[in-house]
């Protein structure tokens, strides 16, 4: 095995701490004669390798390695939460879940916290948000989004005086198009239902037409249109389940690996639910085909955008990105969905296509906790006093920067797929588990530590083993390392005024 030395660990902590002091907002106005579009694509739980990694050659998504061909690739981009909510507050305020109060599935967004359209400050710009959302009502605009589509029945809440309740504008379509609903109440769809549609009657095709309709009606102005597809998140179901070959499909490696006792009793409740729900390996891989058909699914949608910046001639004035809330486990440690540390669950693909500035790839951790004010900044926009992170535009356009630590958290919710009977654990340390914290880092290096206020810490060394089957924590062989980087947290933790005891 090969050592991160000491000396070479130290020396990264160091230059990680180090903040960007070079301001690229020059150097990106330059590119432009005019104001600069956004285009953001954010489909749900997408996982990084299969985007951007060596997996992705399998994939059928033409679309998806075009854009990455032409674009900055981050290749270790961590979201802020591996769940939806949390992560989506952070990437659109650019603050942390446990500021935003969002930090479960059932957080709303409060109306103080500005999103990116707020905090740009140009009338000029004409703003659109198409798809999930996640973050309260699904139905209304708000924040600072002048046009506004939805597609989700399921996600909603009462929010700004506006009760709970109503019907998305996919399901409005679905009417139109003589379907009736499924759900007891008669007015609404499931989640399952329209994953059974051909795919000329799907969400992603739905959110492409109102996309180009959206490029078509605002071509003459600048324009920020954030397209939030729900796909390729369960059920794991759609119109291209037999896309890719059953036996060209393949699995981590962990697959049939089963956790040990120095691991976390929440990850191996994890386990033990999904080991009974697919006791053969094929279901895994059956599973996976269904994922990789979701995602061809929204690669066409996403071609069709794509082909309509071109067909207005919009791409030399447009920055386009593509992200996701999380990843997904898809087989890695006999795991489905996300809620963990693991790579599979926390990274994201995250390419950024600029005009003026070359594909290359970045292999500088990332998160998404810089999104908003890196955005700001190629929009040729001041910094924002709410946003906790910095810009990483100079990344973009090629130039050095020293490498940062990357934090991430977990905080308790009730929404975790750990039954409650199990025969690892008895009731009360199962309720235990499922109320804990974990804060977590990342270092240029490769370490990645997690804390936790109620189950066992986690330490893995990502170069040597990328899959993270051996959990070094409790071995006492890199003391140091758990020392520095544990100071490292409290730090963190300090600095964004974090109370979580981990």
């Amino acid at each position: 095995m090969v050592e991160v030395s000491r000396r070479s660990f130290l020396r990264t902590i160091t230059l990680g701490s180090a903040a960007l002091t070079v301001d690229a907002r020059s150097s990106t106005q330059s590119r432009f004669s005019g104001k600069p579009n956004l285009l953001v694509f954010l489909p749900d739980e997408v996982r990084a390798d299969l985007i951007i990694g060596a997996a992705a050659n399998s994939v059928h998504a033409p679309n998806l390695q075009r854009l990455a061909s032409q674009s900055v690739v981050f290749e270790r981009a961590y979201v802020t939460h591996p769940i939806c909510s949390p992560s989506r507050s952070s990437l659109l305020s650019g603050t942390w879940p446990h500021q935003t109060g969002c930090t479960s599935n059932k957080g709303v967004l409060p109306l103080k916290v500005h999103c990116l359209p707020e905090m740009l400050t140009d009338s000029a710009y004409r703003t659109g948000y198409f798809g999930k959302w996640h973050l309260g009502d699904e139905f209304l605009a708000q924040h600072g989004f002048q046009e506004w589509v939805s597609i989700e029945d399921t996600f909603k809440s009462a929010h700004h005086g506006h009760k709970k309740g109503g019907q998305s504008d996919y399901t409005k379509f679905l009417l139109s198009e003589g379907y009736t609903p499924d759900l007891h109440s008669g007015k609404s769809f499931s989640l399952s239902f329209p994953s059974t549609l051909p795919f000329e009657l799907s969400k992603p095709k739905f959110l492409e037409a109102k996309a180009c309709e959206f490029l078509e009606r605002h071509r003459g102005e600048p324009f920020i249109l954030f397209v939030a597809f729900f796909e390729p998140h369960p059920p794991y179901n759609g119109p291209f389940n037999r896309e890719h070959p059953l036996d060209a499909i393949s699995l981590d490696a962990t697959v049939d690996k089963n956790f040990g006792d120095e691991m976390p009793l929440r990850c191996r409740l994890r386990q033990e639910f999904y080991r009974r729900q697919y006791p053969i390996i094929a279901d895994y891989r059956q599973i996976k085909q269904r994922y990789l058909g979701l995602i061809t699914e929204i690669d066409r949608s996403i071609g069709g955008i794509l082909a309509k910046v071109d067909d207005l001639g919009l791409p030399d004035r447009t920055i386009t990105v593509l992200t996701s809330d999380h990843g997904d486990m898809m087989s890695a440690h006999g795991l489905l969905g996300k809620q963990l540390m693991f790579e599979q669950s926390a990274t994201v693909p995250y390419l950024v296509r600029m005009p003026g500035a070359s594909p290359r790839r970045c292999s500088q951790p990332v998160s998404h906790i810089d999104f908003v004010p890196t955005m700001l900044d190629l929009l040729g926009k001041p910094a924002h006093a709410q946003c906790a992170g910095q810009s990483r535009a100079a990344l973009i356009h090629g130039e050095t920067r020293s490498p940062d630590l990357v934090f991430l958290q977990w905080s308790p919710t009730k929404i975790d797929l750990a039954v409650k009977q199990s025969i690892l654990a008895s009731k009360q340390q199962i309720e235990n588990c499922l109320a804990e914290s974990t804060r977590a880092i990342v270092t240029p290096d490769g370490w990645k530590l997690c804390l936790r206020d109620r189950d066992k810490n986690e330490l893995y060394n990502l170069r040597d083993d990328p899959d993270e089957e051996t959990n070094l924590y409790y071995l006492n062989s890199h003391r140091d390392v758990i020392a520095e980087l544990t100071k490292q947290i409290r730090q963190w933790q300090e600095r964004v005024r974090d109370g979580v005891r981990v």
